[in-house]
C-alpha cells in the first residue's frame, strides 16, 4: 500500500467537506475548491478526516493513490492557510505594480508587460522588486508563478530577471574573466 496514500486528510477547524457526484468540495476560510476524484477511488469524510481508498492493488492504481491522496490534503490545506510564492525582481529599471487584478511589469523591453490575474490568485508588491502571489489553490498560484518567471527568466552572467526567493542563480563567468586574449 502507498505510505502516502494510506495517511488521512486532517481537516482544520472550519473547513467543510463534502463529496457529490464524483467531486470533492472542500469550503474554508481563505476560499472554495473541488475536484474530480478518480474513477474508482472512494473518499471517506469522517471525524474530520478524508480517507482515500483505492480500487484494488494494479501498478497504476497504486501509483495514483499517493497523488489523489497529496491533491485532497493540498485542497484542504489551500482552503485552511492558503499558499504563498514569493518572486524576486533583479535588475536595473525593472520592477513591478499591482492595479487591481493586473500586474504591471517593467523588464527592459521597450514596452511595458501587463499580466492578467487569473481569479483566485492575489499579489502584493514591496519595494517593487519583491511580487508575493497567494492563492488557495496550489496547482494555480504554481503555474501562475512559473508564467510570470517565464516573462522575463533569470540570466547566469548579471542574474537579471524574474526568480523565485528559494531559487540560486548559478552565474557564469563572463568574457573578460575567460583570459586568453591577445
Amino acid at each position: 500500500m502507498s505510505r502516502i496514500g494510506k495517511l488521512p486528510v486532517v481537516l482544520d477547524k472550519g473547513v467543510k467537506a463534502a463529496l457529490a457526484d464524483g467531486m470533492i468540495r472542500l469550503e474554508g476560510p481563505k476560499g472554495k475548491l473541488e475536484a474530480r476524484v478518480h474513477p474508482g477511488f472512494t473518499l471517506e469524510i469522517a471525524d474530520g478526516k478524508i480517507a482515500v481508498k483505492r480500487p484494488g492493488d494494479a501498478a497504476g492504481e497504486r501509483a495514483l493513490h499517493g497523488l489523489m491522496r497529496k491533491l485532497v490534503a493540498n485542497m484542504a490545506e489551500g482552503v485552511s492557510k492558503g499558499f504563498t510564492r514569493v518572486l524576486e525582481i533583479n535588475g536595473v529599471g525593472y520592477r513591478a505594480d499591482v492595479k487591481g487584478g493586473q500586474i504591471n511589469l517593467a523588464l527592459g523591453f521597450s514596452h511595458p508587460i501587463v499580466y492578467q490575474l487569473p481569479p483566485g490568485v492575489t499579489a502584493k508588491v514591496e519595494r517593487q522588486v519583491i511580487l508575493t502571489l497567494e492563492s488557495a489553490d496550489r496547482q494555480l498560484l504554481g503555474s501562475v508563478a512559473a508564467e510570470i518567471r517565464g516573462l522575463r527568466p533569470p540570466e547566469p552572467y548579471k542574474g537579471k530577471g524574474i526568480k523565485y526567493a528559494t531559487e540560486t542563480i548559478h552565474r557564469k563567468a563572463g568574457k573578460a574573466a575567460a583570459g586568453g586574449g591577445r
